[in-house]
């Protein structure tokens, strides 16, 4: 039981960049599709969100591979939630039947 609260703040922290990492991958995406320069905003957005995880996951683990264990774990539970729960972006909707309608 002990050990069990040892890694409870590396899970709460692997859930908090879990929601950093994959809550600015959706805000990106909404974003990206309307912008007049996608490229930047996913670009800006991969590098500032795998800085904060990165790190993250560096302090958090304090050179123990138990920790990072745990923070991973949090990271994929929050993958697997928010992929479950978060709507999908509207597809573009593009007339390929008819490429010369307005």
């Amino acid at each position: 039981m002990n050990n069990l609260l040892l890694f409870m703040p590396a899970l709460a922290t692997g859930m908090m960049l879990g929601i950093i990492f994959f809550g600015g991958l959706w805000w990106t995406v909404q974003k990206g599709l309307v912008s007049a320069h996608p490229a930047l905003w996913f670009l800006s957005s991969l590098l500032l969100r795998t800085a904060i995880t990165v790190t993250g996951f560096y302090l958090i683990s304090a050179g123990n591979w138990q920790k990072l264990l745990a923070c991973l774990l949090g990271f994929i539970l929050v993958r697997l939630v928010m992929t479950y729960f978060l709507p999908c972006a509207k597809p573009i909707e593009n007339n390929l039947e008819n490429p010369d309608a307005p």
